[in-house]
């Protein structure tokens, strides 16, 4: 949702949540992590909460990188969240422009980036480097550089940064908090609670940062010189 959703596009998905039978909830169920991935998972959310722990322990920005690693990059089964996520998106199309849904759009072309990039990374890691039960700094860099996909981890960072200046933009307008208020007793009613507890997240995340000039410009700054230091086989790739 962007600044084209008007407080008229904004009360009509509302009405709509409350009518259950137009959007009635559907558990799935989810796989759960691999061991193998689960493990993956907690080495990128470790590494990240070093790369960023300068903003982690300023007050401004501890909130927008706890999104990130609590609701994003987790070793969590997202399968749920994940599913609905796609759901409210075709169903929102009907009472709100597309191009209001851009954000939205951009997070699930990213999720599906994001779990093909770290399939084939775990395969790469498990089938060509070795790992059993860790992994360490070489490996990870090691299976990195295997996978010989520079462009599309590229292409990832770009993503991120995208939908944080989209979100940056969103949570200037008051409109975005009052629909996920008054959007919460339905979601909840109708078990949407994964997904509506995740938007409430990142919008009080990055509602509390203000301007995110300065963050997001580090992610992709530290980021891609991180994805160029391993590329190049520079001993200790993540030190900058």
């Amino acid at each position: 949702m962007t600044e084209t959703l008007s407080p008229k596009d904004a009360a009509r998905l509302v009405a709509a949540l409350r009518q259950h039978d137009k959007l009635s909830h559907h558990r799935v169920e989810g796989r759960g992590l691999s061991p193998e991935m689960a493990m993956l998972r907690a080495w990128q959310a470790r590494r990240l909460a070093r790369t960023y722990a300068d903003f982690l322990a300023d007050e401004r920005y501890e909130p927008a990188c706890r999104f990130f690693l609590d609701d994003i990059y987790a070793p969590k089964d997202f399968t749920q969240r994940n599913t609905d996520i796609v759901r409210i998106h075709d169903f929102m199309m009907r009472f709100i422009p597309a191009r209001a849904l851009k954000t939205l759009t951009l997070a699930i072309e990213l999720n599906n980036l994001t779990e093909e990039l770290d399939e084939k990374l775990l395969q790469t890691l498990l089938e060509d480097v070795g790992v059993t039960d860790s992994i360490s700094e070489e490996q990870y860099a090691e299976a990195y550089r295997l996978c010989k996909n520079y462009d599309d981890r590229v292409k990832q960072i770009d993503m991120i940064v995208a939908i944080g200046r989209d979100l940056e933009k969103l949570v200037r307008h008051r409109v975005i908090g009052w629909t996920l208020r008054l959007a919460r007793g339905p979601a909840y009613r109708a078990g949407w609670n994964e997904l509506q507890d995740f938007l409430e997240h990142g919008y009080s995340a990055f509602r509390h940062m203000g301007k995110a000039d300065k963050f997001l410009n580090a992610v992709r700054h530290r980021e891609l010189q991180i994805l160029d230091n391993i590329y190049a086989g520079k001993p200790h790739p993540f030190d900058i």
